[in-house]
């Protein structure tokens, strides 16, 4: 926090002579007097906010506590002072002022840290400035007219060409087809507004199906954001877009928190102070994951200068600091890289150097890196950008309701952000951290990092059997001859799970059963349970794994083994099996051996069994039939279907209930 301050009065000094500053950032020493107490915080978290820190284990802290309210009145109290934002992360307020008699009062409460000027008067102005710079590039649009129509494949979302080439270069639309798609997700987008949402195509089933949650704008501190920039309206259709056959988002069905919190009339530092206030509300309110496509270091006006590079090290601007609070409070925060590839400044902005930040750069839909893209690292030497998605003719909704193209790292942003909702959705149980480690395994350059695409592009499909192969747990136990498998996993009805074991003597696994998943149509978690019976006088240590198989596409067959310890089996476990009482019950199969597609079982018992299960095994002992009957006292026949049973030697076991009453062998011709 101190290089924050003192980064900022390296500003004022510099900018001083140039222009009149008339926005300060008043800093406190403390939150002393406070009414408020880490022991409630439902007064100042939601319930949401509160949950998520508890199911990752993430202590409160002073940052959590509002900033204190007494020392806010005084300030509020000065003549001729407007509080603008408060925030509680930096322990501060910024105030518009142009009273120097107000500054020189306020710096002389006990309480206060300092006062340091930040932005010159706001303008009336709210149709931006041309010379933006990180606006200038993503203006460049061009219309899209979508070639594919109709849906050609299996996919769940009928994507049109456009859509879908952006989201298969990381098969984002395997999550899409599991059910994954943003359900119960809430997303935070920081920018410069998002005018006439309310009104464009590409927000309809958002709007219909209530998914925005809440808006507010901290620069003109009011709840409507319809009237402001574009910009982050862009980049909100590139995840919650539903117009099919055309365009449609990566997360359509995750929820949606507006903020804007990005001054058009202007560049000035004290934008971060709004970012960070934004990030904060957006935390506060329990958002999941946080998508920003703004980015400061250079071109700033009223004189201040551009950043030293080396202080974009993630702990030095303010915006960079509340990004990575929001990381530590459990909260997926994505920033872009920044487009100045091709200009002097040349690298990243801040607060994507922020260390828990992931750092998005752009490439095309093929994977080539887009030129304006920024460089990394960071002012520190960290690696950035972290991952790459597409920023390169990206597909994004225009204010005049038509779909369009445009370049800028700002689209390659929430472009990774939808994805990594839709796969964070698939694993709650891990926390935010998990998942940006998973994305970057499954990244293309994962274990040659550079500067300009940093790990690369991430295959959400393989973070997602990444995650799974590690969710994923099975046991295995037994009772005499029968040994049960149970294990958990998740799974939709598409998938299923074969079972392989490798018995004593063998040197490779077999495929011994099939389980068809019960997933349904949404992944969610399910739990399993196979029995498989050995044959008498079996012993020895068995071996299992379960194979689950999650894609069964040509080119895309994907799966997992789940392996629980080996069993095993000793002799007094398994004995052989002896007919009980030969003069109670008579086994005999006709013909024997059985050349036709049926062959009858005849069991002769001087009781009536209820419960009469009957197993077929091979000669490995694997269970290859089952059926149930019942008789009376007396004797009864039994048609066996064994036209799928290839040739060789089985076992037909009877049972009452579990208790084996007696085995026959078959020759199968």
């Amino acid at each position: 926090m101190k290089l924050l301050w003192s980064a900022l009065a390296f500003l004022l000094i510099s900018a001083s002579a140039n222009a009149q500053l008339n926005r300060y950032v008043v800093q406190f020493k403390n939150k002393g007097g406070s009414s408020f107490s880490l022991s409630n915080p439902s007064a100042y978290l939601s319930q949401r906010a509160i949950d998520r820190r508890t199911k990752y284990s993430i202590a409160l802290d002073s940052t959590d506590l509002p900033v204190t309210t007494s020392y806010i009145t005084q300030v509020r109290n000065v003549t001729n002072v407007t509080v603008l934002n408060i925030s509680k992360w930096l322990n501060a307020v910024a105030i518009q002022t142009t009273d120097a008699n107000a500054i020189n009062t306020i710096t002389a409460f006990p309480f206060v840290q300092s006062v340091t000027a930040v932005a010159a008067r706001n303008s009336t102005t709210t149709t931006g400035r041309s010379n933006n710079n990180k606006f200038l590039l993503e203006e460049i649009t061009t219309p899209y007219i979508a070639a594919r129509t109709e849906n050609t494949t299996a996919d769940y979302f009928n994507y049109g060409t456009g859509s879908y080439n952006e989201i298969h270069l990381h098969n984002g639309e395997f999550l899409h087809n599991i059910g994954l798609r943003g359900q119960g997700m809430q997303i935070a987008m920081l920018d410069n507004g998002y005018n006439n949402y309310t009104v464009l195509n590409s927000f309809d089933s958002a709007r219909i199906n209530n998914q925005i949650l809440g808006t507010w704008d901290f620069v003109n501190r009011e709840q409507s954001v319809i009237n402001d920039g574009s910009h982050g309206m862009s980049c909100f259709s590139i995840i919650a877009a539903n117009i099919p056959g055309q365009f449609i988002g990566k997360a359509p069905k995750a929820s949606f928190w507006l903020f804007k919190t990005e001054d058009d009339a202007g560049e000035y530092p004290i934008e971060e102070f709004f970012w960070a206030c934004g990030a904060e509300r957006a935390d506060s309110s329990g958002t999941d994951v946080l998508s920003s496509s703004l980015g400061y270091g250079y071109g700033f006006d009223g004189g201040i200068p551009d950043y030293v590079y080396a202080t974009l090290n993630g702990n030095t601007t303010m915006s960079a600091i509340a990004a990575d609070l929001a990381a530590k409070k459990g909260v997926l925060v994505f920033v872009s890289a920044g487009n100045a590839g091709n200009s002097s400044w040349h690298f990243i902005t801040t607060p994507s150097d922020g260390d828990s930040v992931v750092c998005v750069g752009a490439v095309t839909s093929g994977g080539a890196v887009g030129s304006f893209s920024s460089y990394g690292p960071s002012g520190d030497g960290q690696i950035k950008p972290d991952l790459t998605s597409v920023g390169v003719n990206t597909l994004v909704q225009s204010g005049s309701n038509t779909v369009v193209t445009g370049n800028g790292t700002s689209y390659a942003c929430p472009n990774m952000a939808g994805l990594a909702s839709c796969l964070w959705q698939a694993f709650p149980e891990y926390n935010n951290m998990k998942i940006v480690q998973s994305l970057k395994e499954s990244a293309h350059k994962f274990s040659t990092p550079d500067d300009r695409v940093g790990y690369g592009i991430p295959n959400v499909k393989t973070a997602f059997v990444s995650l799974l192969s590690q969710y994923a747990t099975a046991t295995a136990g037994h009772t005499g001859c029968r040994i049960t498998l149970n294990w958990n996993s998740k799974d939709v009805n598409a998938m299923r799970y074969e079972i392989e074991r490798k018995a004593p003597g063998e040197t490779v696994f077999s495929k011994i059963a099939e389980v068809n998943a019960i997933g349904g149509t949404v992944l969610s978690n399910k739990n399993y349970q196979y029995t498989n019976d050995l044959t008498a006088g079996s012993s020895g240590s068995y071996a299992y794994r379960i194979k689950q198989v999650i894609d069964t596409a040509i080119t895309n067959f994907a799966f997992i083994y789940i392996t629980p310890t080996p069993v095993t089996i000793a002799s007094a476990d398994c004995p052989v099996i002896v007919v009980i009482d030969p003069n109670k019950i008579t086994l005999s199969l006709v013909p024997n051996p059985a050349p036709a597609a049926i062959v009858t079982l005849i069991v002769e018992t001087p009781t009536a069994i209820t419960n009469m299960p009957i197993a077929i095994y091979d000669g490995k002992g694997s269970l290859v039939m089952q059926l149930s009957a019942s008789k009376a006292a007396g004797k009864k026949t039994i048609e066996l279907p064994i036209s799928r049973l290839s040739k060789g030697k089985y076992y037909i076991k009877v049972f009452n209930e579990i208790q084996p009453l007696g085995v026959a062998e078959l020759i199968r011709q």
